[in-house]
C-alpha cells in the first residue's frame, strides 16, 4: 500500500537589496566547487568527472534561473551548509578544550 503525504510549499523568503546578485553568485559557486573538486582528484575518476561536470551545468542553469527570476523561492546553499560546518567546528573546539583541560 502506498501512502502519499503532501507537504505545504515553504513560504517565500524576504527580499532585500542585493539579494538577487548574491543569490546568483551562490548559485554559480557551489556547482563550480564540485567540478573543481572532481577535476583535482588525486586519482583518475574516469567517466564520473564528465558526468559530474554535465550534472553541475544542468544544476547551475536551474539554480541561476531561480536565483535571478524567482528570487523569492531561492534558498542560499552557503547558509544551509555554513551552519552545519560552523556547528561541527564549534563541536571540535569544545572537544579540544575538554581534552586540553
Amino acid at each position: 500500500m502506498w501512502l502519499l503525504l503532501a507537504r505545504a510549499p515553504p513560504a517565500d523568503v524576504p527580499y532585500w537589496p542585493g539579494r538577487r546578485w548574491l543569490a546568483a553568485v551562490d548559485a554559480l559557486a557551489w556547482p563550480l566547487l564540485w567540478v573543481l573538486v572532481f577535476s583535482h582528484a588525486p586519482t583518475p575518476v574516469g567517466v564520473a568527472g564528465p558526468f559530474v561536470a554535465a550534472t553541475a551545468v544542468l544544476c547551475t542553469l536551474g539554480r541561476l534561473r531561480r536565483a535571478l527570476w524567482a528570487n523569492h523561492r531561492y534558498r542560499f546553499t552557503t547558509w544551509r551548509w555554513g551552519r552545519i560546518v560552523a556547528g561541527l567546528l564549534l563541536l571540535g573546539v569544545v572537544q579540544k578544550l575538554m581534552l586540553s583541560a
